[in-house]
């Protein structure tokens, strides 16, 4: 029973103060001190920054944890409630509206911030509904006072009065008459991307299940650097399992702490990457060329650094080089950072006018900034910041990188366009706006250089899925200058 409901009860009974009287003088007592769980305060803090700041939340994270000395069950705790309310931010919402008699926006930002995080415990964790209310209206009564610890606390109620499936059933789409509404809904993703999705697939028949995938909690997976550490000895040390397609590649359950402080990682033999990245880095390291490799390897959108630490790594193996151009000066530290002591070079430029000659290099990737929809699963809060308009600048830049990459590789050499988006404008439809002005290309079959990986369509060009390989979404194709 809340505060605002036992003062009621007092004056019903006559027996209790009178309205603004407070106690009686000189007989006031210590107030009993609020309890603030401090995973669940991480969790606020976090949502705030995201909200406040447009900051990335699995950057701002580590910080929040170590300032609320989280380590454990108590961090994994914040990071589930942070992570998990940030990737289903529509759909609480959704349901967190249907609860409260105003509209979201007309409530205490940080109010809302809270609720999401409420709504989230009772609907999808296993915390009991009494620990999932009591906990957040706590953080509030002590954040913004008793009233709104009350305004909280109905709502919750409210939310709680259901479980996931009956709101979902009472809000969504009838699936009957609206598929595509109905899974993007249940799966809290905006309608566009699950549009998107529904393209690349081909139909939504797919779809319910690609979207499943991509809202779960993923696995954590790791590069175990080549030359440095293997992959089985890399599982034996963190307690991982040797991941199904990357030679290089280690899975760790989620919740599996602070990755940073895992020994391997924190010494440099191993670093955080998904498999699919892992996937594309060496499809291009594999790709036949048409001539000796002459030992010149070009990365040309290198920020941060991952693919560039795998193929750095590969070119320190077989005795070539490897130069990483990077844009923005921070994100350009950043690689030189991850590729230090390997044969890399990193240059601080634009990937379309890099300092670079021509006709030189025997392998180019292109990694190139797209909207990241095939990374939402890891990158929480980027399907809510994201919006349809974002794709067609996107893809200007794409074609012009790409074009700059065939002007960089060698006759017989072999370009790797890479996006983290299975956004059809990025990936198909960038390749073929570059092709069709030029008839010194083929493409290769990027399933060739994949052994042992199923369900790989079609080709030649290759689409990595969550549902389907346990990746992000990663798409690739590779092309060979043929003059």
């Amino acid at each position: 029973m809340n505060e605002q409901r036992r003062s009621t009860g007092d004056r019903r009974r006559g027996d209790g103060p009178r309205r603004n009287a407070g106690p009686p003088r000189g007989r006031r007592g210590p107030e009993r001190p609020i309890s603030v769980d401090p995973a669940r305060a991480a969790a606020h803090e976090l949502l705030t920054a995201v909200r406040e700041r447009d900051a990335y939340a699995n950057l701002a994270l580590p910080a929040i944890l170590r300032r609320f000395r989280l380590r454990d069950r108590d961090a994994a705790l914040a990071t589930e409630l942070g992570y998990g309310t940030l990737r289903a931010l529509g759909l609480l919402d959704a349901i967190v509206a249907a609860c409260a008699d105003r509209p979201l926006h007309r409530i205490e930002p940080p109010l809302v911030d809270a609720l999401r995080i409420g709504a989230y415990q009772l609907l999808r964790t296993r915390i009991p509904a009494h620990a999932a209310v009591d906990t957040i209206v706590d953080l509030v009564r002590d954040r913004a006072g008793s009233r709104s610890a009350g305004f909280v606390n109905a709502i919750l109620r409210g939310v709680a009065e259901h479980d996931e499936a009956a709101w979902t059933a009472k809000l969504a789409p009838p699936a009957d008459e609206d598929l595509l509404g109905h899974s993007a809904f249940v799966h809290a993703h905006p309608r566009w991307i699950a549009q998107a999705f529904a393209d690349a697939l081909g139909s939504t028949e797919e779809l319910d299940v690609a979207l499943a995938a991509d809202d779960a909690r993923p696995v954590v997976h790791l590069l175990a650097r080549p030359g440095e550490i293997t992959a089985e000895e890399l599982a034996l040390v963190t307690g991982g399992s040797e991941a199904p397609y990357s030679p290089y590649g280690v899975h760790l359950e989620p919740g599996s702490g602070d990755i940073g402080e895992i020994d391997a990682v924190a010494e440099g033999l191993a670093v955080v990457q998904d498999e699919g990245s892992q996937l594309v880095a060496l499809a291009l390291s594999r790709a036949g060329l048409v001539g000796e490799d002459t030992g010149r390897w070009l990365d040309l959108c290198a920020g941060p650094g991952g693919k560039a630490v795998l193929l750095g790594g590969l070119a320190a193996i077989d005795g070539v080089t490897l130069d990483a151009v990077e844009q923005s000066e921070h994100r350009a530290d950043l690689v030189r950072r991850a590729v230090d002591g390997l044969p890399v070079t990193v240059h601080t430029a634009d990937g379309r006018e890099a300092p670079l000659p021509d006709d030189t290099f025997d392998r180019v990737l292109v990694d190139a900034p797209c909207t990241g929809l095939g990374a939402l699963r890891r990158r929480p809060e980027a399907r809510w910041r994201r919006n349809p308009e974002d794709v067609a600048g996107l893809a200007r830049l794409q074609r012009e990188l790409l074009t700059a990459a065939l002007r960089h590789v060698r006759p017989g050499g072999v370009v790797a366009y890479v996006t983290c988006s299975p956004h059809l404008s990025e990936t198909a439809g960038v390749v073929t706006a570059v092709l069709r002005r030029r008839d010194d290309v083929e493409r290769l079959d990027a399933r060739e250089v994949l052994p042992g990986v199923p369900d790989l369509g079609d080709g030649p060009a290759v689409q990595l899925w969550p549902h389907r390989h346990g990746t992000d979404a990663m798409f690739i194709t590779l092309l060979r200058r043929v003059r």
